[in-house]
């Protein structure tokens, strides 16, 4: 059975909730490791009325004790956040567990705390000098973002041939589909032959170069499809049902162009997963609910336990 760090998120919002409550069915998935000291833990049990498992693991020093506000933004909470955080990580690292879960945290928190990064993917690049990239997705569907966190407006310039090879070559070694993955285009009708826009010629160049490379070196260690990736697809059909039923992997140009059809089909469930990195990190695919945090709300445990299970159930 796999360790994993679990990191505990912001504590003023639902992520020690989600631990808490769903314990017992982790403990069956895996051997976790709580990333919260017990003097923190207690406080935020006492806050919800609910006892803490005997075999609920945890670590000692973390970060300084603070007092729980629900529902607040504030930079304590923030803090411990990134200090959980950066505890996992450092335990996948030093090989003391075998991957990382993480609960939600809230951006604006970590800013109040001074933390230099816009959230978990941003400071694994960093940490490890390497191009993470951000999978979202349950197994029904998962889709990969080639931009992320950047205003609209500067999608278009950052879609660079050589860029977008790299990010496709890396995502096919790391995510490992078993089928042909499609790539979306980034213009109403993938540009229609450039009357709506020349990206997709751009694309198509990188899809062929990416496929020439994967299938060099890839081939002689497992069969690869005859067709690692669709051309650019036009985006306002590749999520259709008759579309979708060949796919289970998705490359999107850019966040709501992904990520708005999968939370339409798939938002219970989805989890967030960092690829192309020396450790596996996965995490629930939702914020921290501060509006329903310490309230007694029941909550939808289905991202976390599937950000679990996707850790178990790699090889």
């Amino acid at each position: 059975m796999k360790r994993i760090a679990i990191s505990i998120g912001d504590l003023n919002g639902i992520g020690i909730q989600l631990a808490l409550e769903n314990h017992q069915t982790i403990k069956e998935i895996v051997k976790p490791i709580y990333c919260i000291d017990p003097a923190m833990l207690s406080q935020a049990a006492d806050k919800l009325g609910l006892s803490v498992p005997n075999d609920f693991h945890t670590v000692e020093g973390i970060a300084p004790y603070f007092q729980i506000e629900p529902g607040k933004v504030s930079k304590e909470s923030g803090a411990y956040a990134y200090a959980s955080f950066v505890k996992a990580v450092e335990m996948a690292r030093a090989c003391k567990v075998d991957a990382v879960a993480t609960l939600p945290i809230h951006k604006k928190a970590w800013e109040l705390a001074g933390v230099p990064y816009k959230g978990h993917t941003d400071a694994l690049r960093d940490f490890f000098d390497a191009e993470a990239i951000m999978m979202l997705g349950c197994p029904q569907m998962y889709v990969a973002l080639f931009t992320e966190h950047i205003p609209l407006r500067e999608v278009a310039q950052n879609i660079e041939e050589k860029k977008l090879t790299r990010f496709l070559v890396d995502f096919y070694k790391t995510a490992k589909p078993t089928s042909t993955v499609a790539v979306l285009g980034l213009n109403p009708h993938a540009g229609d032959d450039g009357v709506l826009g020349n990206e997709e010629k751009m694309i198509q160049r990188a899809i062929e170069v990416a496929s020439e490379i994967i299938h060099n070196s890839l081939s002689t260690l497992y069969p690869l499809p005859s067709i690692l990736f669709t051309s650019p697809m036009v985006p306002d059909v590749a999520f259709t049902p008759n579309v979708r039923k060949h796919y289970t992997h998705y490359v999107a140009m850019y966040h709501d162009q992904g990520l708005a059809p999968l939370k339409a089909l798939h938002f219970d469930e989805g989890i967030n997963v960092s690829l192309n990195l020396p450790i596996l990190r996965t995490s629930v695919d939702h914020g921290t609910a501060f509006d329903i945090a310490y309230k007694g709300v029941e909550l939808n445990s289905l991202s976390y336990v599937n950000a679990v299970k996707y850790i178990e159930g790699r090889r």
